[in-house]
């Protein structure tokens, strides 16, 4: 073995044992000390949230309506539905659902509701564990963790009667059903992008920059739990961003007090494993800090498969957000051509 090959070796086995340190000391907090604490250490409970992303939905102007979904082993999906605008031939079209990305909910859709169910029903939930949804125990193995997602997706739209529908996710995860006529991939692959330098260059308080650095190594939702008391100060000190990409609708911190909410209480996506015949869309941002290649690697893994790529310009990570008008027209298309 060359020294090369070596030094890569133990850097991998590097890696892994403080990968899996990682896991356990974040596993182990979140366990053994969050569940008793959080209540009172954290400023939020269920009724904060849900009052929340009342607010982040106060300017639909669409019939609304907002239901918990049944499904297996007592769990519920909190679902909204949109009718289209009351025209009987809308109500006949295929349907989209929104899916939200990691530590997303219903209300980060608040820029799209309206022109995206003006043609069609509009159907979006918050995801198992995430929102006003059940929040089971998720299985320590990813792919069993995403299997979890997938069947408790499967059983809400078998619960709703939907045969058939258009899937937009962003940051989407694996759903692999049947029912699913077109996929739109909003930014796959995705983590979430940092703040414009700009906001980067602002005075930051030492204590902040000393608690970005203590949880930077656990998930990116634990430290929000473990500050308790200063995650809303520190959400909207770190991510100034959420607040600008909807200042049209708020001047307030409705949006980053709503996220807070969503990720305090108590994805890989594997193109390649889809049918060949399900028409594919790749929408990502001209600016956005996730990689470039995405939607071309996308592509290439579906060779003689429909693969559509479209690219918003001047939108970042948060596409439907940045740039929501573009975004819902470009969207409208793609159903347009599905029917």
């Amino acid at each position: 073995m060359t020294s090369r090959a070596r030094m890569a070796e133990q850097t991998t086995e590097t890696e892994g044992l403080y990968s899996g340190l990682v896991g356990i000391l974040d596993a182990t907090v979140r366990s053994l000390w969050l569940p008793n604490y959080l209540p009172a250490w954290c400023p939020t409970s269920e009724n904060q949230l849900r009052a929340a992303e009342d607010r982040m939905l106060c300017c639909i102007k669409s019939k609304l309506s907002k239901q918990f979904v049944p499904i297996a082993n007592g769990n519920q999906i909190w679902t909204l539905s949109l009718d289209s605008s009351g025209a009987a031939a809308g109500r006949h079209k295929m349907p989209v659902v929104l899916l939200h990305g990691f530590g997303g909910g219903v209300g980060l859709w608040a820029h799209n509701l309206d022109a995206l169910s003006q043609q069609r029903p509009v159907y979006a939930l918050d995801l198992l564990g995430f929102g006003q949804s059940s929040r089971p125990c998720f299985p320590v193995d990813a792919a069993k963790a995403e299997a979890q997602f997938v069947e408790a997706i499967e059983q809400w739209r078998a619960q709703l009667g939907l045969e058939s529908m258009i899937l937009l996710g962003h940051n989407l995860g694996g759903y692999l059903a049947a029912s699913v006529k077109h996929i739109v991939l909003v930014e796959p692959w995705g983590f979430p992008e940092r703040p414009d330098a700009t906001d980067q260059n602002r005075p930051m308080p030492v204590w902040i920059k000393a608690l970005g650095a203590m949880f930077s190594p656990f998930n990116p939702l634990a430290g929000l739990r473990l500050v308790g008391p200063l995650g809303p100060t520190l959400l909207q000190t770190l991510r100034p961003d959420f607040k600008k990409k909807f200042a049209s609708m708020f001047v307030d911190n409705t949006v980053s007090e709503y996220i807070y909410h969503l990720n305090v209480q108590t994805p890989r996506y594997r193109v390649g494993s889809l049918r060949p015949d399900l028409p594919v869309t790749v929408v990502h941002g001209s600016r956005s800090s996730i990689d470039g290649h995405s939607a071309a690697t996308v592509k290439e893994l579906r060779p003689g498969s429909h693969v559509e790529i479209i690219t918003i310009r001047g939108a970042g990570h948060y596409v439907y957000a940045d740039q929501p008008d573009d975004f819902n027209q470009r969207v409208l298309e793609v159903c347009r051509q599905v029917d």
